[in-house]
């Protein structure tokens, strides 16, 4: 049996996978990436991109080809029984602003966000392995022993310091070390599939029917496809042929001008709504769905997974590189206390949609305001009414360099590092500098001239006070001298 020897073992090459191992690579720690499936996933599943998870992309560098890829989201038509409609916008957002700089969610078909992750990763010098099993694994003191299989019966070993399951809601990892995953069924099925057809206009999301009867037929951004969404039976076969298909969508809609040419994928499911008890059984971490799944509304999935793997990929790598292991369990305490509340907020949209047939998607929906103020990694004197607290999201803030250029705050924070924000000092600093911490001197000897005064306004500073943000973009620590900080930066950096 070949044997493979790394620091991180990630099975499922999903978004949390991918982007876990782009993060992981860019901070060169070793790892390998593998998924059991022969071939990348086909289908739109997940096609909604919020703004906080496109900052986050932003840092991988992969935020403009994404935008490129795809679109706005298109306005809900919805049909009447007369044949006339009413319409209505599909988000609800506001301008950008210094603070925000994305503030309306992307439509791009899950299988085109996977694959520009891969192709980052690819620049970054790997890929993942495809066709690979993980069937069994032990774990002590010292990592991970596991073991794959690909279809052709070949085997491999894997010895890794940490393995992490990012496999899905039915993930082998999550049950291999029986972690309970409460939950409930919604009661409700439904069918998602891509298909091409001719007979609808681009313009709109197209919407029929109520109740058991409902179908609507959403144009995918980036491609000429159309995705079809409608509730299904929970129980007997469901007749996915393309001819079936043509069949409900005449029935559904009224309408025999659409005209269906072929199903590309197909899913038909159950929706659910479930948390993981743990995120951490020693060296063994789950993230994404198979830490959590819930209904689709409102766009919350694949971001909610994105952002799990975001924020464990520095944890790692820090602990690699000589952090005590204690840093990776907040991993848990913060995204678990995330996910549950992602959970209330999807079924309570998809109560909204069945009762009165609400479809808007406001702020809350884009995961900015999401945070970690009760982490043990969060350190703030302020109190609540301050513009900012330690754990939230750092805010962007357009400034100038000390050459005149315009430089935003987000592009110093794309390296990854602990960020020591210096608000206009009076003095030297007290804080050395050291590996992994950047230290960002803000005022007219600094680096940063906030000449617009957007920093100033987006983390309430005064002069003299200091921001410690973390490398995935929360903030650690405030404080009205950077002197206090230093036993912070003791602890974790």
């Amino acid at each position: 049996m070949n044997t493979i020897n790394t620091d991180i073992l990630i099975c499922g090459a999903g978004a949390a996978g991918l982007t876990l191992a782009i993060d992981l690579a860019r901070r060169h720690i070793d790892f390998v990436l593998v998924d059991k499936i022969e071939a990348p996933f086909s289908g739109s599943r997940g096609k909604g991109i919020q703004p906080r998870t496109l900052e986050i992309f932003e840092a991988l560098g992969v935020a403009d080809r994404m935008m490129a890829a795809g679109g706005l989201y298109p306005p809900q038509r919805k049909y009447r029984a007369d044949g006339g409609y009413d319409e209505q916008s599909s988000t609800e957002g506001m301008a950008p602003s210094p603070a925000e700089p994305y503030n309306l969610p992307l439509m791009l078909p899950q299988y085109l966000t996977e694959a520009v992750l891969r192709e980052r990763l690819a620049e970054l010098g790997h890929a993942a392995r495809f066709g690979q099993a993980l069937t069994g694994f032990e774990q002590d003191g010292e990592g991970v022993t596991a073991r794959l299989a690909s279809a052709d019966g070949a085997t491999t070993a894997v010895r890794a310091r940490y393995l992490v399951g990012a496999d899905g809601g039915r993930s082998f990892v999550r049950k291999a070390l029986s972690i309970g995953f409460p939950g409930e069924s919604m009661k409700m099925g439904a069918l998602v599939a891509d298909l091409s057809l001719t007979g609808l206009g681009r313009d709109a999301w197209h919407r029929w029917g109520e109740g058991a009867g409902q179908i609507s037929l959403c144009p995918l951004m980036g491609t000429d496809l159309f995705q079809l969404q409608m509730p299904a039976p929970l129980d007997g076969d469901i007749d996915t042929s393309d001819a079936a298909l043509a069949a409900v969508i005449a029935d559904r809609t009224g309408r025999a001008d659409i005209t269906l040419h072929a199903v590309h994928w197909c899913s038909v499911y159950e929706m659910s709504s479930r948390l993981a008890d743990r995120y951490r059984v020693g060296r063994v971490f789950i993230t994404g769905d198979a830490a959590h799944i819930h209904p689709p509304t409102g766009g919350q999935g694949l971001n909610t997974s994105v952002q799990d793997a975001w924020n464990l990929g520095w944890k790692l790598a820090a602990v690699v590189g000589g952090a005590p292991d204690a840093l990776l369990d907040s991993y848990e305490t913060e995204r678990r206390e995330v996910a549950a509340g992602v959970l209330g907020l999807s079924s309570k949209l998809l109560e909204a949609a069945r009762t009165r047939g609400d479809l808007r998607r406001g702020r809350e929906t884009q995961q900015l305001d999401l945070g970690y103020r009760t982490s043990p990694l969060a350190h703030d004197a302020r109190g609540d009414d301050a513009v900012v607290r330690a754990g939230d999201r750092a805010p962007d803030a357009p400034c100038r360099g000390a050459a005149g250029q315009p430089l935003r705050l987000f592009t110093l924070l794309t390296g990854g590092a602990w960020t020591l924000l210096r608000y206009e000092p009076a003095g030297a600093g007290t804080i050395a500098p050291r590996k992994g911490l950047r230290i960002v001197t803000v005022g007219m000897n600094g680096e940063l001239r906030d000449d617009g005064g957007h920093l100033r306004a987006a983390y309430g500073f005064a002069p003299g006070e200091a921001a410690l943000i973390r490398p995935d973009g929360y903030i650690g620590a405030l404080a009205s001298d950077e002197a206090s900080l230093a036993e912070y930066l003791a602890r974790f950096v």
